[in-house]
């Protein structure tokens, strides 16, 4: 049975290598491979130490999915947050994709964060009918603002207000 947590030390090893499948597809994350493992573990734990939702699916030990929303670093920005998340192929498809993304919304609402806001390749159309059904509405398109393997991606920028404004 697969399991929704926050994500604590003890995952970042697993959400490593999860992070790291993902990106190697090549086709939803624009970064094409896991960062080296101690620059994972520092990103990790100051999410953690910053109070930033991070959230794991795990199955036993291991992370099958996250879901994570990173603050903006600027004063006047703070109420803003970037939302990245994957899940590992053979976990797609039943229903994880909501529950980790209702869980990191519930964790920014109890962090004060007023809005959060994602990036999508505009090919991933299951990616944005679930940020659609979970609240997030399409804000533009940056056209061509991925190149991955000599093929241009536009993106689609969305995000959700939480104070229901």
């Amino acid at each position: 049975m697969v399991e929704i947590a926050n994500t604590a030390a003890e995952h970042i090893e697993s959400f490593h290598a999860a992070l790291d499948v993902v990106a190697r597809e090549r086709k939803y994350l624009t970064m094409l491979e896991a960062f080296p493992l101690p620059e994972t573990r520092d990103f990790v734990l100051n999410m953690i130490k910053q109070r930033n939702p991070h959230i794991v699916a795990t199955e036993g030990d291991r992370v099958v999915g996250w879901c994570d929303i990173t603050r903006h670093f600027f004063p006047s920005h703070a109420h803003r947050g970037s939302l990245a998340m994957g899940i590992i192929p053979d976990y797609r498809g039943q229903g994880l994709g909501r529950r980790l993304i209702t869980a990191a919304l519930e964790k920014a609402r109890q962090e004060n964060f007023v809005r959060v806001e994602l990036s999508v390749h505009a090919d991933n159309s299951r990616a944005i009918t679930l940020y659609e059904k979970t609240g997030f509405v399409t804000e533009g398109v940056l056209r061509r603002s991925a190149c991955i393997d000599g093929r241009y991606v536009d993106t689609i920028c969305m995000a959700v207000m939480l104070d229901g404004q």
